[in-house]
């Protein structure tokens, strides 16, 4: 078993602010900077944003904010 590798959470945001495609490509795209290997699935209907990556959670709602986004949760 190699513990050198973290595993990937999955992880739930609560994001507003996001209203059309150039909003999901800048929230995608500031995660993959942290994590070139994250999923990004984002349901901007529901202003749900889920991640699959090793980063911690603070990390990556950091870098969502930064874009100008609200993170709740």
């Amino acid at each position: 078993m190699d513990n050198s590798r973290k595993d990937n959470m999955n992880q739930t945001f609560t994001v507003t602010g996001m209203t059309c495609g150039h909003c999901e490509k800048a929230v995608t795209q500031a995660v993959q900077q942290l994590d070139p290997g994250a999923h990004v699935h984002i349901d901007r209907a529901q202003n749900l944003v889920q991640i699959e990556s090793e980063q911690a959670r603070e990390t990556l709602a950091g870098a969502i904010a930064a874009e100008g986004y609200a993170v709740a949760a």
